[in-house]
């Protein structure tokens, strides 16, 4: 074929469609950063000067700029991002069934079987909680003592919703160009994937860059009866019958948080504990956590793991278990028994060594820029070893990826004051560190803790408990106080921290919050009014709301 023209050239190079973004925009830019006053010939001999003519076409010759494996939260914003920046973009996603058969669509954990029909279901409990406390402010509710939720409506409701956002997450790939692939995908060298179909065939597909994104999904415990008859909380949203009497193994957020929504719905809920309630928070407020769970009804049993589960004929499950520090062993049967011990990364489906991606145990290493050890294959998400798992982290990793990719973007992700809330019944948020962390990183004579207890307004007329009402910042002793964490229990915890999350992130010192006029009344105006230290002793209890 003879030139006559870059113009021509690049027609060409868009015609073919083989050509990717990046190698197109150096293309142009040779072209129009410099008078194109000379031959065609002499135009690919200076794109020559960087490579060989054939081999850049090598390098450059994939199906698409990039293949994302995972089509959660992460995996999703990444490639509508990139393809908003003008890459192409395939997406590939495949949910295996749980062991109790529960399987969804389109949209990761998030949406299917975590924070939405989680938030959902803290509702719907909390809604049964306003229609008894409606009472003492005038309504007439005729036999409030029969008021009961109808599980399998509500988890109908959940699942029509869930369902909605998987059709209009599909819809939203379709129109924003990014080819959807109902596949599960694995390595079969550095920049190939192949999508293993659900008919068994098989799909490769070559791509320059690759981003895994494929989450993590609820371990068992490795006893006798724990697959076989447990569940997850990949199951207990679709759950086919009423739960019944449960048992909640682990008391990390997730144990927590079902627990918590189960008594809210009116059933029977035990919440097993190996060591701690919430390792990885404050241990302070997660102790307030479980009081106040237990002042609600939530049993705990504490220091002790299951030994065994066991069917009966009446079909409920008899459940073993040892006390490790005692040795003691109890039992007792429930309707439900939901593990809640932990997720696993789900790295054992990628064929990874195919590529050659490091992992430590069942996560992937990556570095600040979430590049592997192999340069252009990235992970966000779960999947990231020493990462938070949270899905506004995934998320906003995924779209600075993308730009850093398919742009002239250099902006990481921060890791760091990512706020976060546990949807327990008396909710818990925070941002920053905890006491914990802060006084093992700057020593107690460098930190200075405000704290506080404080009474909801509407928790007034119905005598509801305010004893757990708690709140608290961690600041450094020195200058303005910069604050290093905040720390709150109560009401919409999370809709309270998430604008002192963006002032913690902006540097903000205990000067400027105490020189802050709250709103009234409310309780995060609570922060503003924070004027004692643990350290001086004074009692932390208000005598008055408005004075």
């Amino acid at each position: 074929m003879k030139f006559h023209n870059s113009t021509q050239i690049i027609k060409i190079l868009l015609w073919q469609q083989f050509v990717p973004f990046k190698l197109l925009r150096s293309v142009i830019s040779l072209v129009f950063t410099k008078p194109f006053r000379v031959s065609v010939n002499v135009f690919i001999s200076r794109l020559l000067q960087f490579r060989s003519f054939q081999a850049a076409f090598h390098e450059y010759d994939y199906d698409y700029d990039l293949v994302v494996i995972g089509g959660g939260s992460g995996g999703l914003a990444c490639a509508k991002e990139a393809v908003a920046l003008g890459a192409r973009v395939a997406c590939l996603d495949y949910v295996k069934p749980s062991p109790a058969g529960s399987k969804w669509g389109l949209g990761g954990t998030c949406v299917n079987v975590g924070c939405i029909p989680k938030k959902l279901m803290h509702q719907a409990a909390h809604l049964g909680e306003a229609v008894h406390e409606s009472i003492a402010y005038g309504w007439q509710i005729p036999e409030p003592e029969k008021i009961k939720p109808d599980w399998g409506k509500l988890v109908q409701a959940v699942q029509n919703h869930i369902k909605s956002v998987n059709w209009v997450t599909r819809v939203d790939l379709r129109d924003k160009k990014v080819e959807y692939i109902n596949g599960l995908g694995y390595f079969k060298d550095p920049h190939t994937v192949v999508a293993k179909m659900k008919n068994g065939t098989e799909r490769s597909l070559t791509a320059q860059n690759i981003l895994i994104a494929v989450g993590g999904r609820p371990k068992y415990s490795e006893i006798p009866g724990a697959v076989e008859y447990g569940i997850t909380s990949d199951d207990i949203f679709s759950l086919d019958r009423e739960p019944g009497k449960t048992l909640i193994v682990g008391a990390g957020y997730i144990g927590l948080e079902c627990a918590g929504f189960l008594k809210g719905l009116g059933y029977d809920a035990t919440v097993m504990v190996r060591s701690v309630v919430l390792r990885e928070f404050d241990q302070q407020m997660a102790g307030i956590i479980r009081d106040s769970m237990v002042e609600r009804g939530v049993k705990f049993l504490f220091t002790t793991l299951p030994k065994s589960v066991e069917k009966q004929n009446d079909g409920r499950l008899l459940v073993k278990w040892a006390n490790t520090k005692s040795g003691e062993e109890g039992f007792d049967t429930f309707d439900t028994v939901l593990f809640a011990v932990g997720r696993k990364g789900l790295t054992d489906d990628l064929n990874l060594h195919a590529a050659g991606v490091e992992t430590k145990g069942d996560k992937i290493i990556a570095d600040d820029a979430e590049q592997t050890n192999v340069p252009h294959i990235y992970a966000v998400g779960d999947i990231l070893h020493g990462k938070l798992e949270l899905t506004p982290v995934a998320i906003h990793a995924g779209r600075l990826l993308a730009r850093r990719l398919f742009s002239d973007s250099t902006k990481l992700m921060d890791y760091a004051n990512v706020a976060t809330t546990v949807f327990t019944p008396l909710e818990y948020a925070c941002v920053g560190l905890s006491e914990d962390a802060a006084l093992e990183k700057f020593g107690e004579d460098n930190i200075e803790v405000f704290h506080g207890f404080y009474k909801p307004t509407e928790f007034f007329i119905p005598q509801k408990s305010v004893r757990y009402c708690y709140l608290k910042a961690v600041a450094q002793r020195s200058g303005d106080q910069k604050v290093l964490g905040l720390h709150y229990v109560g009401p919409v915890a999370g809709e309270v921290m998430q604008g002192f999350a963006a002032a913690v992130k902006s540097g903000l010192t205990m000067k400027i919050l105490l020189n802050t006029v709250g709103i009234h009344p409310t309780t995060a105006e609570e922060f503003t009014r924070l004027s004692i230290t643990k350290r001086s002793g004074l009692d932390p209890t208000p005598a008055t709301c408005c004075s």
